[in-house]
């Protein structure tokens, strides 16, 4: 059986794991080795820190997600196909490391922020 999602260093396992294979993916990968050349030593704290307030309750995350994918949309307008890559590579490195209620929480996160995420992308062009 595997564990749930219990700390800091369960979510950093996940979102390393996650983008390592986001790099990879065909449909989206581009965006964040060409587009967005990412600096990864600073975007996985940032992204934890995202997590980590909403999974565990722990205010840790001050900044704006929207506003970074607002300017990301100007330069490659995202679709429907790029998030739900995202989320079937989030959901299923979810499923692969852990299981139980804050896992779960996880993955219906994920797809709130991404149905939402899609909604205002589609609406800022």
């Amino acid at each position: 059986m595997k564990k749930d999602i219990t700390s800091r260093a369960d979510i950093e396992k996940l979102i390393i794991d996650f983008y390592e294979k986001v790099k990879l993916d065909k449909t989206i990968g581009f965006i964040f080795t060409e587009v967005v050349p990412i600096n990864w030593a600073h975007h996985i704290p940032v992204i934890v820190d995202f997590w980590e307030s909403i999974l565990l309750d722990n205010p840790v995350y001050k900044k704006n997600a929207m506003e970074v994918h607002y300017d990301l949309n100007k330069k490659v307008p995202l679709q429907k196909e790029h998030f739900d890559s995202w989320l079937h590579l989030f959901i299923s490195t979810v499923d692969e490391l852990f299981e139980g209620k804050i896992a779960a929480l996880a993955k219906t996160r994920a797809k709130s922020i991404g149905h939402l995420m899609l909604f205002k992308m589609s609406n800022a062009n």
